[in-house]
């Protein structure tokens, strides 16, 4: 069994902790400080640390340093009050595993020890894999010779033949979609369906009826029955995309089909049972959107039991001139002039580009070279980028006068007045979900009709 060192100095705490993970099957240790806690570390083997961010003596965060310092790969969970996110925050860059708010609930504790230490476990299985064979994982139309995807391509190994859900992570254009498919067609749902739908693309009062379907009658326009995407992905898979930006009333339904397997239609009675794999992806960072409100809590320990971060491009240059050739064959029998290589100016101009686009910016950079090219090899004149190559140090990145917080205040305005004042409109403009817009403009001192509206409706 797992053994689990747990360090809380409030006695109950401690006994509810201890009692709760060892009904869970963990073998637990309990300590009510770091110095006990250390010393135990260096009796028993321990697999994972949950400790309390203020301690007597040795605090949280000199724990967590004397625990790297002696074995970097420890997970660490740390529990910290409502009000000292931030110091979670530096903990986590500190090496921490994940942190739980104050106060938590005993499901959660259990959902985010189980998640950690399955990650740990892929981890080391993937690390001891690589070392025992050196083998370089090849999935179908992911370019990944560089250590960066290697190391992704190594967790789709291990999480593709489970039923785990997986939260994919990462900017815009990292390519979440292919990675999201490989861990499909390697998985014993390969024979079913891949079912793919981005929440963002479809307005969000149609959103709900997209995923759980509807009956006739539900609503206007509804003269038929229509299954949803989970219906149409029963025995395989569901790539759920941009799922940061799901309103809250479909997470709360959400929630249920993961915890349940079950939902009904919209305007339906009857109850629903599907056997789906759900894989969302997000280029939001959703531990702000949980600060903000804007995402469930719940969900989101639902949504993470395997988490797989795709660097951006700028981070694996490496793979850069493999994938120009991936992009030259694909493309270059298309042209008008067949085009079948690049000269070593151009594809350094290519290797040395920030990309904030990712590998979606480059197909299109190299689609558009190749269209445009007036013979058979790519030269520079042929590359033509959206923004500069290098930023010059002498220009300011704000404009002058203007913090980061003023300018980012002028940008949502701005985005309000193009939108007239519609929040919704001007919150995919931002890329932002509305709550989190809401959030942002309460911070800013903007009223909100809704909200006031809503208070005036509770005194009538």
């Amino acid at each position: 069994m797992p053994a689990i060192l747990i360090v809380e100095d409030e006695a109950k705490m401690r006994r509810l902790l201890e009692l709760n993970l060892g009904e869970q099957g963990f073998t637990t240790h309990a300590v009510a400080n770091a110095e006990a806690g250390l010393k135990l570390l260096g009796q028993e083997r321990i697999d994972l640390v949950v400790t309390d961010f203020r301690l007597p003596g040795m605090n949280g965060l000199e724990f967590l340093q004397a625990i790297k310092r002696a074995n970097a790969s420890l997970p660490v969970v740390m529990m910290t009050a409502y009000g000292s996110v931030e110091s979670a925050v530096e903990a986590m860059k500190m090496g921490a595993s994940d942190y739980v708010l104050k106060p938590f609930s005993l499901e959660e504790m259990t959902l985010v020890v189980r998640k950690e230490l399955d990650a740990h476990n892929l981890r080391e299985e993937n690390r001891s894999l690589r070392e025992a064979l050196g083998q370089r994982y090849q999935y179908k139309n992911i370019i990944a010779r560089s250590a960066e995807m290697q190391a992704v391509l190594a967790t789709v190994e291990r999480v593709a033949p489970t039923n785990a859900t997986v939260l994919l992570g990462g900017e815009s254009g990292v390519g979440k979609d292919l990675v999201a498919r490989a861990i499909h067609e390697h998985s014993n749902r390969k024979s079913g369906p891949f079912v793919k739908i981005n929440s963002t693309a479809i307005p969000e009062n149609l959103l709900e009826s997209e995923l759980f379907g509807y009956e006739k009658g539900a609503f206007s326009g509804a003269t038929s029955s229509k299954p949803g995407k989970f219906e149409l992905a029963d025995k395989g898979t569901l790539f759920l995309d941009e799922i940061g930006d799901v309103p809250a009333a479909t997470q709360v339904k959400l929630l249920r089909v993961l915890q349940e397997r079950e939902f009904e239609r919209l305007g339906g009675t009857k109850t629903l049972k599907i056997d789906v794999r759900l894989i969302a992806a997000t280029n939001r960072d959703l531990r702000a959107a949980l600060e903000d409100g804007s995402f469930r809590e719940d969900l989101y320990y639902r949504l993470n039991v395997v988490a797989v971060d795709i660097p951006p491009l700028r981070e694996h240059k490496q793979d850069i001139p493999e994938l120009v050739q991936f992009f030259l064959q694909k493309f270059g029998g298309e042209a008008a002039h067949p085009v079948k290589s690049i000269t070593p100016a151009a594809m350094k101009l290519l290797v040395e580009f920030h990309w904030p686009g990712n590998v979606r910016e480059l197909e299109n950079v190299m689609q558009r070279a190749v269209t445009l090219a007036r013979g058979e090899v790519l030269d520079v004149d042929d590359i033509h980028l959206d923004r500069p190559h290098a930023a010059s140090n002498s220009n300011p990145v704000l404009p002058p006068g203007m913090t980061l917080e003023q300018w980012e205040q002028e940008i949502i305005r701005e985005a309000l007045r193009q939108a007239n004042g519609n929040k919704s409109q001007a919150a995919r403009a931002l890329g932002l979900s509305r709550n989190a817009l809401r959030y942002r403009l309460s911070q800013m001192g903007v009223p909100d009709p809704e909200n006031k509206n809503a208070e005036d409706a509770e005194k009538k």
